[in-house]
């Protein structure tokens, strides 16, 4: 019972603390639309799996002990938050008539795509995914058991980023995109290098 309520809990702050998937999520509802949204959440809860199968797959112990595979890793998830980030970076104001002709639209392919990426290439999901399969969950734990762990984790990034899709799509946060589109695309793009720079930086030390 004790471990179900730690997985649970460190589950739940873990999801809500702002990150890549947030800002993805929200620009997608915002600058998409609601579908793309909830798309790129379906995305990121899938992408979490990738973080479960390599943990109970015992690469995750690997990975926790191991200083240079981590930061490859890390490396690898930076490069990616860096590359988004520019590519948002290069955003540019909309003309007349493209401002008439209202959001662009996305693939929902690309935008699933866009969430497992950012997810999968995510190295505080590792950490934290890590972190409870080496520190929380016990290794005598049931097969089914961290099954349902892996589950709860993927349900749980779902909701949270399906939430934020719906709150960010809404009326008045269009309303209020509309006419500063490529300033919220430059700002989560300069969120995003940043947060892939502090990453870099951090496999240094």
């Amino acid at each position: 019972m004790l471990e179900a309520f730690s997985v649970a809990t460190i589950t739940v702050l873990a999801v809500i603390s702002p990150g890549a998937d947030f800002a993805m999520v929200t620009r997608n509802s915002m600058l998409r639309s609601r579908r793309a949204g909830v798309l790129t959440a379906a995305g990121i809860a899938l992408g979490v799996w990738v973080h479960v199968a390599y943990s109970m797959a015992g690469i995750g112990l690997l990975i926790a002990r191991s200083i240079w595979l981590f930061s490859l890793l890390k490396w690898v998830g930076a490069a990616y938050l860096v590359y988004l980030g520019v590519m948002l970076l290069r955003a540019r104001r909309a003309n007349a008539g493209e401002a008439c002709a209202g959001f662009l639209p996305l693939s929902d392919f690309t935008a699933l795509k866009t969430g497992f990426l950012t997810n999968a290439l995510n190295p505080k999901t590792t950490l934290f995914v890590v972190a409870l399969f080496t520190q929380v969950i016990s290794r005598d734990t049931a097969l089914a058991v961290q099954l349902g762990y892996g589950a709860f984790m993927s349900l749980a990034h779902f909701a949270w980023f399906a939430l934020v899709a719906c709150a960010f799509s809404s009326p008045v946060a269009r309303r209020f995109v509309a006419s500063s589109r490529h300033l919220i695309e430059r700002g989560i793009g300069a969120a995003l290098v940043g947060l892939g720079l502090a990453l870099a930086a951090a496999s240094l030390k």
